[in-house]
C-alpha cells in the first residue's frame, strides 16, 4: 500500500486502475524513483547553505543564478552553471600541452598524431563521463544516509571509498595526488620555459623561482565555484594561441628542406603517443568540477563537447606546426622556439604565461583540499586560514620544477605512469565493480546512455577495451618509451638543468682571430 500511495500521490492515478494494472504502473515507479534521485543533489544544494553567503562555493546554492545576476561578485566569482564546468573543462584540457604537440606529432607522424588524438579526446570523454555517473551515484547514496556536504567538497578518491572500500581510496588518492602534483610541476616547467623566449636576460632555472611564487597566490582562490572569470579568460588566451601557431606556421612556410620522417623509432613514437594520452587525461579533477556545479547532473556530456572544441584547437595548430618545420620538432618541444619573434608571438607567450598560472591553481586545487582535510581546516569559512594552511603544498612543486625542468618529455613521463591509471583505468574499473551485481544495476541512478543500446553488456565491453589498451599500449609501451626518453635527458642535460634546450650563447667578438 506504500508503494500504491507514493505513485498516486506522484502522478495522480486511481487506486483502481493501479491495482488493476500494477506491472505497467511498477516501471512508472522505477522512472520516478530514478528522476527523484537524480533531484535530490540539487534539493541539497538548495538547502544547505540557505541563511549563508556562501562564498567559497562548496556549498551552493540551485537558485545563485537568479539571485546575483546583476551583481558583479555573481559575475566573476560565483560559477555553478553547466556552462562554467564547460569552459572549466576546456580551459583546463589544454593547456602549455599545446605546445608540445607539434613535438609530438614530429614523433608520431601526422596520421599517428591526428588518430591518437581522436582517439584518446573520445576514451577521456568516455571515462569522464564514468567518473560523472560515479559520483552522482555516491551523492546520492550518502545523501539518502542523512550526510550533508555543506562546506565540503567531495573529491575523488572519497566516491571510491564510498562505492568501493578504503583500497581503492587508497589508490586513488596515491595516483590522483601525484598526478596533479606533477601536472602541476609541468604547468610551473612551462611557466619559465614560455617566458625565456620574450626575455632571456635570466636563465629558465631563476625564472622557475620567479613563477612560483606567483602561482603560489592560487592558495586564496577557495574553490572551482570561483573559477568563473579565470576559466573563460583562460579558453580565450589557449584559442589565441593555438590560431597563432596555425597561421603563424601557414604565413612561415616550409623551412628549406623540410622533412617528415616520422615515425623514425619506436621509443619516440609511444613517447608522442603518451604526450597525447597526457592531453586528453585533464579530468583528473572532475569530481572538484561537478562539485561546484549547482546541479551536478548536467555534467553528464560536458567533457565530450568540451574534447570537441579542443580539437579545433590542438588538430590544426600541432598539424601546421609540423608541415612547416617537420623533423626540426624533434629538438625544439617548445612550438614557440621554431617561430619568428614578432608581437603576435609575445602576445601569445604572454597569454599562455597567464593560462598556466590558471592551470595550476587547477591542479593544485584538489591537492590543497586534501591537505585540508588532512589537518582539520577544510571545513572552515576563513580564507586566509586556508590559504596559509595551503602553502606547504607549493614548496615541493616548486623544488620538482627545478630538479626536472624537462619541458614535454617529462609529459609524456606522467601520461604513462600516473594518467593511465588516475583517469582512465581506475575509472573503468570503478564502474564495472560498483555495478557488477545486479542489485546495483537495476538501483542505479544513471542507466547505460543510449550511444552504447542502453546496454550494461555493451558499457562492460567498452571499460575492458579500455582497460586493456591502456594498459599494454599507454602504461606497458608508452611508459617504457616515455622512461627511456626522461632518462636520455637527464643524461644530456642532467638534473637541477640551469636552461634547458637553451640556445648555446653567442662567441666572444674577437672569437674568430683566436
Amino acid at each position: 500500500m506504500k508503494f500504491i500511495s507514493v505513485l498516486r500521490k506522484s502522478v495522480e492515478i486511481p487506486y483502481e486502475k493501479i491495482e488493476a494494472e500494477p506491472r505497467q504502473y511498477h516501471i512508472i515507479s522505477i522512472m520516478l524513483g530514478q528522476k527523484q534521485a537524480e533531484e535530490a543533489i540539487v534539493s541539497s544544494h538548495e538547502n544547505e547553505n540557505e541563511n549563508e553567503d556562501d562564498d567559497d562555493g562548496r556549498g551552493g546554492k540551485a537558485d545563485a543564478e537568479e539571485q546575483h545576476i546583476f551583481s558583479m561578485k555573481s559575475i566573476l566569482w560565483h560559477g555553478g552553471s553547466a556552462w562554467d564546468a564547460w569552459f572549466s573543462c576546456a580551459s583546463n584540457q589544454v593547456a602549455q600541452v599545446l605546445l608540445t604537440l607539434p613535438y609530438s606529432f614530429s614523433q608520431l607522424g601526422m596520421v599517428s598524431g591526428i588518430v591518437f588524438q581522436v582517439l584518446y579526446g573520445l576514451v577521456g570523454s568516455w571515462t569522464a563521463y564514468l567518473i560523472s555517473v560515479l559520483y552522482v551515484e555516491y551523492r546520492t547514496r550518502k545523501e539518502k544516509q542523512g550526510v550533508s556536504f555543506k562546506n565540503h567538497v567531495i573529491q575523488w578518491f572519497e566516491v571510491l571509498d564510498g562505492l568501493l572500500g578504503p583500497y581503492w581510496k587508497a589508490a586513488g588518492l596515491a595516483f590522483n595526488c601525484t598526478f596533479l602534483l606533477f601536472g602541476s610541476v609541468i604547468q610551473l616547467i612551462a611557466c619559465a620555459s614560455n617566458i625565456y623566449y620574450i626575455n632571456d636576460h635570466l636563465d629558465k632555472r631563476t625564472w622557475t623561482y620567479i613563477f612560483g611564487a606567483c602561482c603560489a597566490t592560487t592558495v586564496f582562490i577557495p574553490s572551482f565555484h570561483n573559477y568563473r572569470i579565470w576559466s573563460f579568460l583562460g579558453l580565450g588566451m589557449t584559442t589565441y594561441t593555438a590560431w597563432y601557431l596555425t597561421i603563424g606556421a601557414l604565413l612561415h612556410g616550409q623551412v628549406e628542406g623540410v622533412q617528415h620522417s616520422g615515425p623514425k623509432k619506436l621509443v619516440l613514437y609511444f613517447t608522442g603517443a603518451t604526450n597525447i594520452l597526457y592531453t586528453f587525461g585533464g579530468h583528473a579533477v572532475t569530481v572538484e568540477i561537478m562539485h561546484a556545479m549547482w546541479k551536478p547532473q548536467k555534467f553528464k556530456y560536458i567533457y565530450l563537447y568540451a574534447t570537441v572544441y579542443v580539437f579545433t584547437l590542438t588538430i590544426p595548430s600541432a598539424t601546421a606546426m609540423y608541415w612547416a618545420f617537420g623533423d626540426q620538432l624533434l629538438n625544439h618541444s617548445n612550438a614557440f622556439s621554431l617561430l619568428p619573434r614578432s608581437g603576435w608571438r609575445d602576445a601569445a607567450v604572454i597569454l599562455m604565461l597567464i593560462h598556466q598560472f590558471i592551470t595550476f591553481g587547477f591542479a593544485c586545487t584538489p591537492l590543497y583540499f586534501v591537505w585540508e582535510k588532512v589537518i582539520g581546516v577544510h571545513e572552515t569559512r576563513s580564507i586566509c586560514l586556508r590559504a596559509v594552511a595551503r602553502l606547504p603544498i607549493v614548496v615541493p612543486i616548486w623544488f620538482l620544477a627545478i630538479i626536472f625542468p624537462f619541458f614535454g618529455p617529462i609529459n609524456s613521463a606522467v601520461g604513462a605512469l600516473l594518467v593511465s591509471f588516475t583517469v582512465y583505468i581506475i575509472p573503468a574499473l570503478a564502474h564495472m565493480l560498483t555495478y557488477r551485481k545486479a542489485s546495483a544495476r537495476q538501483g542505479a541512478v544513471e542507466k547505460p546512455p543510449a550511444l552504447v543500446g542502453s546496454s550494461w553488456t555493451a558499457m562492460l565491453v567498452v571499460n575492458t577495451l579500455i582497460v586493456v589498451w591502456i594498459l599494454v599500449v599507454g602504461f606497458g609501451l608508452g611508459g617504457w618509451a616515455s622512461i627511456t626518453n626522461f632518462v636520455k635527458q637527464i643524461d644530456t642535460f642532467g638534473l637541477f638543468a640551469k636552461c634547458y634546450q637553451c640556445h648555446p650563447p653567442p662567441p666572444p667578438p674577437n672569437a674568430s682571430h683566436r
